[in-house]
């Protein structure tokens, strides 16, 4: 034996390594689950995704490390910033012209959803500096998972539009009010004036580079079709390159892609949408980025005392948002009824969370431990059980079939609903 591995041994070459197989596996393992779920009872995908990531997290799968650093965190960044990206750019700016109290409602429905978690984690003892992080992942709601239920329920109408853009919204005010406490968070003891110029460099960065995106995927549209698959690789690029700049310089990846989706919306004149060989493109990024949320996610310290706090915010955060909903829903054009499922759909927490989770935790190890105790089971819980209530909230809405129905048998052997 020990003559053939000799043997071998010259020919051998070393490969990526056990952990790019792992993770390969894993995500075939989720493929195959997400498809799975949605064939047999109609939820997103999204629900299988998370539910392998779960499995292998609490297992042990040693490939995802918490804080997100390295390799793991700029997929992490890559993957939010396309949903972000195709989520800018679907924001109706004209719609905040002719009714303005959308804006209002966004702005009431996060700032309760804050000041209600905050005030809930301190009656519950939580020390004040992690109440206010705490209560800041908790306003973000994930427009990668809300967007992945549309489509995957080809849900249409106003209440999926509205929750579309309160979620997208609400991920502008965490990100950038998440950006800087993280940097005072990094700095304790320092003084007003000593926070505010990383905090502005923060936000410069993201701009200019946002600015810069949407500029030169622009100047791409004036020459090249936005159907074609050369356009689609380009934008990928551009986002890619993008998001490493951002993150390199100390701005927000994250934050840089959503303001560039959302200026390339008022810069190119026509109707356009990210085209559908991009969309197949970043389908595996997505894929991957659910799978490593819940594998971190997963591997929170879970106790009981732990559990009941996190079931009180969830209950707190649900409650608040419905009402921050119900409250700016006055002058808005929608019905009462729309407005208590445009809150349910926005009850998912996925990516985004995770993210500002984890710059929390980079900055303060002790304060971000008391953070990710109760953060990740909380976005464990509401990827998956967020993504059946934005479900449910949208069929009985009226926007989509029922998700549980039993469905057709195709002549192909493929799901009749499969776009």
């Amino acid at each position: 034996m020990n003559e053939l591995m000799s043997f071998w041994g010259q020919w051998l070459r070393p490969s990526a390594g056990l952990p790019t197989v792992q993770w390969a596996l894993l995500l075939a393992v989720a493929s195959t689950c997400g498809y799975l779920v949605y064939r047999h009872t109609g939820l997103p995908k999204v629900v299988g995704y998370s539910i392998v990531g779960m499995v292998a997290g609490l297992l042990g799968f040693s490939g995802a490390q918490w804080p997100l650093q390295g390799i793991g965190l700029f997929i992490m960044e890559l993957a939010i910033s396309i949903v972000l990206f195709d989520a800018g750019g679907r924001i109706p700016w004209r719609w905040f012209r002719h009714n303005p109290m959308v804006l209002v409602q966004s702005i009431a429905e996060s700032a309760l959803t804050y000041f209600a978690v905050f005030w809930t984690m301190l009656w519950l003892n939580v020390p004040r500096e992690a109440a206010g992080p705490i209560a800041l992942v908790a306003m973000a709601a994930s427009p990668a998972v809300v967007s992945r239920v549309v489509a995957d329920t080809r849900a249409a109408g106003p209440v999926t539009d509205r929750a579309m853009v309160l979620a997208t919204l609400s991920t502008l005010y965490a990100l950038t009010f998440g950006g800087a406490h993280a940097e005072m968070l990094s700095r304790p003891g320092s003084g007003f004036f000593e926070v505010v110029p990383p905090v502005l460099v923060m936000f410069g960065v993201s701009i200019v580079v946002g600015a810069l995106l949407s500029g030169l995927i622009r100047i791409a549209l004036r020459y090249m079709s936005p159907a074609s698959e050369n356009t689609s690789i380009l934008v990928l690029s551009l986002i890619a390159a993008s998001t490493a700049i951002a993150a390199h310089l100390g701005g927000s990846a994250p934050l840089a892609a959503l303001i560039g989706g959302m200026l390339i919306k008022q810069l190119h004149p026509r109707p356009w949408a990210l085209p559908r060989q991009f969309g197949t493109a970043s389908s595996v990024l997505t894929m991957l980025m659910f799978v490593l949320v819940s594998t971190v996610a997963a591997q929170a310290d879970w106790n009981l005392a732990i559990a009941g706090t996190v079931l009180t915010l969830i209950v707190v955060r649900l409650v608040a948002k419905a009402l921050g909903v119900g409250i700016g829903n006055i002058g808005t054009g929608a019905s009462w009824r729309q407005a208590v499922w445009v809150g349910a759909t926005m009850m998912p927490m996925s990516s985004i969370a995770l993210l500002i989770a984890s710059q929390f935790m980079a900055a303060s190890a002790a304060t971000g431990e008391v953070i990710s105790s109760i953060a990740l089971p909380t976005i464990l819980l509401m990827e998956v059980f967020g993504a059946v209530i934005a479900t449910v909230a949208l069929y009985r809405a009226g926007e989509t079939h029922k998700p549980w129905a039993e469905l057709p048998a195709a002549k192909s052997g493929d799901d009749p609903r499969e776009s």
